[in-house]
């Protein structure tokens, strides 16, 4: 039977592979454009500032994040029991005690943020501390702590870099294409090899950002697996967490604000989105199925 030790390596190994296959999917996008454009130096420029943008969102996504939300911070006299298990659960972690937040909404969520440990927030719906009992929320916010511990924003943040530079980098082959451009010729003429350059270059423009969204869900999917793994070893309660996320999925009020920016950081979709889910829904969504998860929590071996 599998353990808590052997579910979170591998999730850490998945992540990794997908991350890896990110990258030379990227190069290899990158190669193409070059060799059809004849202009390596496109792909450079493309590169700074994708991540100049990408990194700026970075530095204040949680800023951004709570004021969508409407997030509001409370000290420790507001809400002391959250507080109190916010505290013992980042002790527990190594970590320091992040900022709490309040969502005023009755549907049951939360999420975590920030750009490192030291600017993390943790946030938790109003619903959430109705519906659930103590045990199943401190496995929630063990959740939302790993996400911490994990680096979770990093990755994630890293993710969306490159899919901003693929997204950029193939509207701008198709506007070159588009307008008329050619590349640089050789003496020995050998346009067929650009002309095939030229219509792989097309397709993958066309195709290379869906390919790098799916390529970013999947990150997504596998963080939120391991951030599961991980809260059972904060907590050593994997029913807690199951039976919480089964509470958080049935109830049938959706999140009012969250939005398709911010789905991801929450623990579950708050979006209501019931029914069976085929390969393709699977594929384009930002959480793994809840029952995938219960399933694995369930089989761990504490």
């Amino acid at each position: 039977m599998s353990t808590i030790y052997t579910h979170r390596s591998s999730n850490v190994r998945k992540t990794w592979l997908i991350m890896s296959a990110f990258f030379v999917f990227i190069i290899l996008v990158g190669w193409v454009y070059a060799q059809a454009m004849q202009t390596p130096s496109v792909v450079y420029i493309a590169v700074a500032f994708a991540l100049i943008m990408n990194i700026a969102s970075y530095w204040y996504s949680d800023k951004l994040v709570l004021m969508m939300t409407h997030a509001k911070e409370v000290q420790k006299r507001d809400a002391p029991e959250l507080y109190r298990i916010v505290e013992n659960l980042a002790i527990t972690a190594g970590l320091p005690t992040p900022k709490v937040y309040i969502i005023n909404e009755p549907a049951p969520n939360a999420f975590a943020t920030g750009r490192d440990e030291k600017h993390a927030v943790v946030a938790v719906t109003a619903g959430l501390l109705e519906r659930l009992d103590k045990v199943e929320l401190e496995a929630v916010l063990a959740h939302e702590l790993s996400h911490i511990g994990n680096k979770d924003m990093l990755v994630s943040t890293i993710a969306v870099v490159l899919v901003g530079f693929v997204a950029l980098l193939s509207d701008f082959f198709l506007r070159w294409t588009i307008f008329g451009g050619r590349g640089r010729s050789n003496e020995r003429g050998d346009g067929r090899i650009q002309m095939l350059f030229l219509v792989i270059g097309i397709a993958l423009a066309i195709l290379a950002p869906i390919i790098a969204t799916l390529l970013r869900l999947a990150v997504s999917r596998s963080r939120e697996f391991l951030a599961d793994a991980s809260a059972v070893m904060l907590t050593r309660h994997p029913e807690a967490l199951a039976t919480a996320l089964e509470k958080i999925s049935s109830d049938p009020r959706q999140l009012r604000t969250a939005n398709h920016a911010t789905a991801h950081l929450f623990i579950a979709n708050p979006f209501r989105n019931g029914g069976k889910k085929g390969f393709l829904t699977k594929l384009f969504m930002t959480h793994p199925p809840v029952e995938e998860r219960t399933r694995a929590l369930r089989e761990m071996n504490v």
